[in-house]
């Protein structure tokens, strides 16, 4: 398994802790996020995170920032990607169960770093539900308006 991870200044800490619990997993890490706590534009590193996952270069994506909205909308604009904002266990596991989610947005500034590993546990031993929601998944990348 390979994972896409990619955050900005506000998500470094967390980055480091999460790729350390993924190697013990023996998972394979892209790494598109900064290194520094110095500021930086998330896009930069987000973007990177959503190509790699719509072009299946990795199985799944974690992009965290700050409050997880902006790492959030930005992946949310490529057609192959369904990204979750989650700041609790139940959100993780919908967002896997119903939706197919395939990059799990943190938001640093809102969560614990030991909230934040667990919703990675929950994000990788989660699998869609399909039946019902399938349909519904189907129609997300959809140019209806």
């Amino acid at each position: 398994m390979t994972i896409a991870i990619g955050n900005d200044h506000a998500g470094t800490a967390y980055k480091f802790e999460i790729c350390k619990l993924l190697e013990n997993k023996g998972i394979k890490i892209l790494n598109f996020g900064t290194d520094t706590n110095d500021s930086m534009d998330y896009p930069d590193a987000i973007h990177p995170v959503a190509n790699a996952v719509e072009n299946k270069e990795a199985n799944f994506g974690i992009i965290i920032c700050g409050s997880g909205n902006g790492a959030q909308i930005t992946a949310n604009k490529h057609q192959g990607i369904r990204a979750a904002l989650c700041w609790n266990n139940e959100l993780v596991e919908l967002a896997r169960l119903h939706n197919n989610a395939n990059i799990l947005s943190i938001p640093a500034r809102f969560v614990s770093l030991q909230q934040a590993l667990g919703f990675v546990e929950i994000f990788l031993n989660t699998d869609f539900e399909g039946g019902r929601h399938q349909t519904r998944v189907e129609k997300i990348p959809t140019n209806c308006c």
